[in-house]
């Protein structure tokens, strides 16, 4: 049985590998302007294709400017980007409660 989850798991084991390519750049002191150069359109498009949608087209974008500009290598753009859309957007915290309408004069915990 395959479980829905792994496709999620297996996006965020590639954005850390992605991301640590990007760290590259800092490995090799001169040379790492170089391969930012090519890095930030490849990583734009990989991005783009990991995650479909609005959400796939800002990462790119912050990816192709985080990986052109200056001292910004070590904002880790994939794996940021995995918990926006399976931790924060849909709210897959454990234990996490669901938006409830909370009323005038009344506690969220009590509804």
């Amino acid at each position: 049985m395959i479980d829905k989850s792994d496709g999620k798991y297996k996006k965020l084991a590639l954005g850390l590998v992605f991301d640590a390519v990007g760290y590259l750049s800092y490995m090799i002191p001169g040379f790492g302007e170089f391969t930012d150069v090519i890095w930030a359109p490849v990583s734009a498009w990989l991005i783009s294709r990991m995650y479909k949608g609005q959400t796939g087209k800002i990462a790119a974008i912050i990816s192709l400017i985080e990986e052109l500009s200056p001292g910004l290598d070590v904002v880790p753009t994939f794996t940021l980007t995995w918990f926006y859309v399976y931790v924060f957007k849909k709210g897959a915290l454990p234990g996490a409660k669901e938006d409830r309408k909370i009323t005038p004069g009344t506690s969220p915990d009590r509804q």
